[in-house]
């Protein structure tokens, strides 16, 4: 990972009108809307009303929008309170994880930086400390946290990729003969059953 990480970096002086929260709101709305390909500095600068050399003051590069917009999403997942058990609030975190995912299904394909940003960090301490009350520790913890969170970016990447992908629903249908399983099983998902549902065994597992 570079030295040069925008989580790295002192954060400016703010110049009005322009924020940093307001570059980061309106990259979040354009990859939304238009997707990673269309994310330039200069498109940026022309939705925000400002110049490039105004944008460039406050971020340096596309990767620093890339990696404020991540974890802008990561901020979207509430942190459970209450005093609910350690299942009921490790559920609702990747529950809420799994959401915000599937609703800015751009952040899937960026799973794969570096997560330094405060909300993704606030949330993952979230996670093992939940884990470490419940019981877990050393490399059983490690495995707990890994096993949910993979879970979750997984499921995501599955749901995103074969809803954009209706090609495979008449694939199987004609190859029944071929594919009996998962022509009986693999069409038609009720996302939300079958996540909670893995969701389920998971911390089955764990508990005992």
């Amino acid at each position: 990972m570079s030295n040069d990480s925008v989580w790295l970096r002192p954060r400016k002086q703010e110049r009005r009108p322009l924020t940093l929260e307001r570059i980061v709101a309106e990259a979040v709305a354009l990859l939304d809307e238009e997707g990673e390909a269309r994310l330039t500095m200069r498109h940026l600068a022309e939705r925000l009303d400002t110049g490039s050399t105004t944008l460039y003051w406050h971020v340096k590069t596309k990767d620093d929008v890339l990696d404020l917009a991540l974890d802008a999403v990561f901020g979207e997942v509430a942190l459970p309170g209450g005093r609910s058990g350690w299942r009921e609030r490790v559920a609702g975190l990747v529950t809420g994880w799994r959401a915000a995912l599937l609703r800015h299904p751009w952040s899937i394909g960026l799973l794969d930086r570096p997560m330094m940003g405060p909300n993704a960090l606030e949330r993952t301490e979230f996670l093992y400390a939940t884990l470490a009350g419940a019981g877990f520790a050393g490399p059983d913890l490690v495995a707990a946290a890994h096993s949910l969170s993979t879970f979750v970016t997984g499921s995501a990447t599955t749901q995103a990729r074969e809803q954009s992908a209706t090609a495979l629903d008449g694939h199987l249908r004609a190859q029944r003969d071929t594919y009996p399983t998962l022509a009986a099983h693999g069409l038609g998902h009720d996302w939300d059953d079958t996540f909670a549902r893995g969701l389920g065994y998971l911390l089955d597992g764990m508990d005992r």
